[in-house]
């Protein structure tokens, strides 16, 4: 089994391709337009560093922490880190 969301989608180019389709049409919708600007104004608040990235930790909260952190966390099923 794929250690990451990311080893499974290099070992799986037709999936990966499939995946940014349907990524590419969902960030063209109105959800997909907020949560990007959402992420966007919440950068620019806490001034993350190149390589950073804003990790939400609550409704209006968030802190900076390294991009690889914040993205190999596992959700499963939670709203916030």
């Amino acid at each position: 089994m794929a250690r990451s969301t990311s080893d499974y989608y290099k070992k799986n180019p037709k999936a990966a391709a499939r995946r940014v389709k349907q990524q590419a049409r969902y960030n063209k919708t109105k959800g997909g337009k907020k949560l990007i600007s959402d992420a966007k104004r919440l950068r620019n608040t806490l001034k993350c560093k190149k390589g950073e990235d804003a990790s939400h930790t609550g409704p209006n909260k968030g802190k900076c922490e390294k991009s690889s952190k914040n993205r190999t966390r596992p959700r499963k099923g939670k709203k916030y880190a």
